[in-house]
């Protein structure tokens, strides 16, 4: 699945350019030339990761970061920033915000690409192409296959996201609402009954395998991926 990536960049030409090799990439930019118009981004949307440009008109990126890690929706937020700012000093203080990574113009197109796939991996493995295993059971997301023990297994669009999100998450037990949230996006309004029946379609296609019992119901709690 594409990661959505929020450039805040209020340079045309940069802007430009960073959109066209995320879309390169495979990725999905979303563009914003100031902070305000991020919000408002964010609110129809949270993305899968922040470039975040340090100066802005307006509120400045620095405060922008600040604001994300101070809200319960986004302090999660993976945010790279973009800076011409190149002291030691500087770096410390965007990196003291909150921000995961600290990119400063001018940069290659290759070390941006390096820097996000990392801070993904490291933040949001599900938005990632690496293919994950777990006990027998392999998921890879770039050809889209599913094998356990090594038999095909065959499943839905929306399965194959769970599954994904489960085995980068493997022992933690997750509510219908983070489910939605993670799976489906904060942005999709939808029942979170709907969240038992694609478990229910999972299990069933992991059935094959014998890995359905790893989709445990955590009475009253939700759901957890685990082997025990």
């Amino acid at each position: 699945m594409p990661a959505q990536i929020l450039v805040v960049e209020d340079e045309p030409a940069i802007q430009e350019l960073i959109a066209l090799n995320l879309e390169q990439a495979g990725q999905r930019p979303v563009m914003a030339s100031s902070a305000e118009q991020a919000l408002e981004r964010i609110q129809e949307a949270l993305p899968d990761l922040v470039l975040l440009d340090w100066m802005l008109p307006g509120q400045s990126g620095l405060e922008l970061a600040r604001r994300l890690r101070g809200d319960a929706r986004t302090k999660k937020l993976p945010i790279i920033m973009l800076t011409a700012r190149g002291d030691e000093e500087d770096k410390l203080r965007g990196l003291e915000t909150g921000a995961d990574d600290y990119i400063t113009k001018p940069f290659s197109v290759k070390e941006l690409q390096a820097r996000i796939k990392a801070v993904l991996r490291r933040r949001a493995p599900e938005i990632t192409d690496d293919a994950v295993e777990y006990h027998g059971l392999r998921l890879d997301p770039a050809s889209h296959r599913i094998t356990g023990k090594g038999k095909d297994l065959a499943m839905g669009p929306t399965e194959f996201r769970l599954l994904h999100f489960f085995m980068t998450h493997p022992e933690r037990v997750y509510s219908r609402t983070q489910l939605l949230d993670q799976v489906w996006g904060d942005h999709v309004f939808i029942e979170e009954r709907t969240v038992d029946v694609h478990i229910r379609r999972l299990r069933s296609a992991l059935e094959k395998s014998g890995h359905h019992a790893f989709i445990q119901t955590i009475r009253g709690s939700g759901y957890r991926f685990s082997r025990a």
